[in-house]
């Protein structure tokens, strides 16, 4: 059976942009780690907790998840049930591909309904100056999550649609 980057296709175009925003959230993990550490620490050795750190790691999470999913669209590597594509692969590819299709159309449709859903949560957060926190001692503006969201929700978008050229020449080309 082939691959699942090999029969979704490599977009190139979005591959270089996706591993970008990959790499931001992998960093912001790390940002994260570090953080939490110091706060363990300074909570449990020195009576020093970081005020905080629980609500900005519970509102990083979406963001990173939004920064990463890109990525692993472009490589193929979106988690998904395959037990009956392998099943068809073997009986029926012309079906496989089809559903492969099918797949990619409803992810395309999926993440830019979930950015249009986003979009006047996003606006409202801006003109409503909305964050989390507490006031006086620490806050942080959700405008900039709630973008990462719409971001990675079209970037998304994008590197879905953009695999189904491949998808539909194999499906209909002449190696089928």
């Amino acid at each position: 059976m082939e691959s699942q980057a090999k029969a979704t296709g490599s977009p190139n175009l979005l591959q270089k942009p996706a591993n970008f925003l990959a790499a931001l959230g992998t960093l912001w993990i790390f940002g994260m780690m570090f953080l939490i550490v110091a706060d363990v620490i300074g909570r449990n050795f020195l009576n020093l907790p970081i005020t905080g750190v629980s609500e900005f790691a519970a509102r990083s999470v979406a963001s990173i998840v939004f920064l990463q999913i890109a990525a692993a669209i472009c490589a193929g590597r979106m988690t998904r049930s395959d037990f009956l594509l392998r099943i068809l692969i073997n009986r029926t590819p012309k079906l496989a591909r089809l559903l492969e299709i099918f797949n990619v159309i409803v992810g395309s449709f999926l993440f830019i309904a979930l950015a249009v859903i986003a979009w006047p949560e996003f606006t409202e957060s801006i003109s409503s100056m909305e964050y989390f926190g507490v006031q006086g001692v620490y806050t942080v503006s959700t405008w900039p999550f709630r973008a990462i969201i719409i971001i990675g929700s079209i970037v998304a978008a994008i590197a879905y649609l953009l695999c189904l050229p491949n998808l539909i020449k194999q499906k209909f080309g002449p190696s089928t």
